[in-house]
């Protein structure tokens, strides 16, 4: 961390939020040390980096899966079943949205919208799309990533 406070002149105010990505993408997380840390940097009080963080929905608070699984429940996924889809999920990883599966490989959210009501309903991965899902198929989804994972390769599945 301290590399990327090194980047930001101290007490920039402005340099608050691409702060904070940069952190949160080299830890995956914004922890509790790491905000505090950022607030020392910028001399802001860590109720105000609180306060911006939690503002926006791109920041985490706790460490996420390796996998990062997110659900769209935007109109054109709910109308095809996207609610099914999430439910499938949450028993299958036996955990529920925001929440990390056990074995730290997966992490479930849901979201607004994807931006591909086209290809409805639709579950992305590390940025990686799934179309037209069922509950059927995300289980052999998921199961594709599992493998993945016993196999040490981050990569699509």
């Amino acid at each position: 961390m301290d590399s990327i406070l090194a980047q930001y002149p101290l007490a920039q105010r402005e340099s608050l939020i691409p702060l904070l990505q940069e952190v949160q993408e080299q830890l995956g997380y914004l922890s509790r040390p790491a905000i505090v840390r950022i607030g020392q940097h910028l001399e802001l009080p860590t109720s105000k980096i609180y306060g911006v963080a939690t503002f926006f929905n791109q920041f985490r608070f706790q460490p996420q899966g390796r996998f990062h699984v997110q659900v769209c429940r935007g109109t054109a996924c709910h109308v095809k079943g996207s609610a099914a889809v999430l439910e499938a999920l949450k028993r299958e990883l036996k955990i529920d949205a925001g929440q990390t599966s056990r074995d730290q490989l997966f992490s479930l959210e849901v979201v607004a919208c994807i931006g591909a009501c086209g290809l409805a309903p639709v579950i992305c991965i590390n940025d990686v799309f799934h179309a037209s899902v069922t509950p059927q198929s995300v289980i052999k989804i998921l199961d594709s990533y599992r493998k993945k994972a016993a196999n040490h390769d981050d990569q699509a599945a």
